[in-house]
């Protein structure tokens, strides 16, 4: 009988348990990372999810709350301007570079003289924005102007008779101040770089008014520290009343003044002599 040696097969039971030893160890220390990778990746997903519902949450409470604190006109102003002025104006009214300017500041009386004479949107650009029939309503200007006023202030429209003022001081503002650019009786003229001072002859006195306040184009802002409440009245009085009068001496010829008259009289009856005097002369 062979008697089983458990000497010698114990150590190498040991050597064999050392062996695998070594391998568990790097088994174990992988899927320790494995398990730190997928908490990372849990992690992150948890707080994106997290923050996406707060978002949800609180984003449209406050734009709720926004549009809540502004009134019925100033909403539909930003409808409006949404669809037809953001391209050129910005999110924010703070102009495009190359498109259109800022509006911040340029209050309702800018946005009227703009919009009510149809020079605003503008269809392309030019030298001067043209005047055309108007795209948007009385309603819908009076939206935009409540809009752009209450989110960069500006000067107002007045209210009432704008027509109360003194006629020959009006007159006379008028000649020192816009006669320039107007023509005396405000039938307008020719500018450089292609742009003109248009005629006054159906501006109605809103329209003046806001001009002045304004300063669209070439024309220089009349701020209440260069011409005040009177003196605008004035000047439109006189701009009205003028364009209100006929002619007693016949055809206006523009009312360009003496040098129109001059052209007509030299042209017209200086060459109406000279034909006389030829036409005698082949007779003779």
């Amino acid at each position: 009988m062979s008697i089983p040696n458990t000497q010698s097969d114990a150590p190498l039971d040991e050597a064999a348990a050392g062996q695998e030893s070594p391998v568990s160890r790097a088994r174990a220390r992988r899927r320790s990372k494995q398990r730190r990778r997928l908490a990372n990746v849990g992690g992150l997903m948890a707080a994106l999810v997290l923050t996406g519902a707060l978002y949800s949450v609180f984003a449209p409470a406050q734009a709720a709350e926004d549009s809540s604190s502004m009134s019925t006109a100033e909403a539909a102003g930003r409808d409006l301007y949404t669809r037809s002025c953001i391209t050129c104006h910005g999110d924010n009214l703070e102009g495009v570079e190359g498109r259109g300017p800022s509006l911040i500041g340029v209050g309702e009386a800018s946005v009227y003289f703009q919009v009510h004479t149809g020079r605003m949107p503008l269809v392309r650009q030019e030298a001067q924005a043209p005047d055309k029939p108007a795209v948007f309503s009385d309603k819908e200007v009076d939206q935009l102007m409540a809009y752009v006023q209450a989110n960069g202030g500006g000067p107002t429209l007045p209210s009432g008779d704008l027509r109360d003022g003194d006629l020959a001081e009006g007159g006379e503002l008028f000649r020192l101040n816009c006669a320039s650019c107007h023509n005396f009786v405000g039938e307008g003229g020719a500018l450089s770089s292609g742009k003109m001072a248009p005629s006054l002859a159906d501006a109605d006195d809103l329209t003046i008014y806001a001009a002045m306040l304004s300063g669209p184009e070439n024309m220089p802002v009349f701020g209440d520290n260069q011409l005040t409440a009177e003196d605008k009245r004035s000047i439109i009085n006189y701009v009205q009343t003028v364009h209100g009068q006929a002619d007693p001496g016949g055809a206006g010829v523009g009312r360009m003044g003496p040098v129109a008259e001059g052209l007509v009289i030299w042209v017209v009856g200086v060459g109406a002599l000279m034909f006389g005097i030829f036409w005698m002369g082949s007779k003779a």
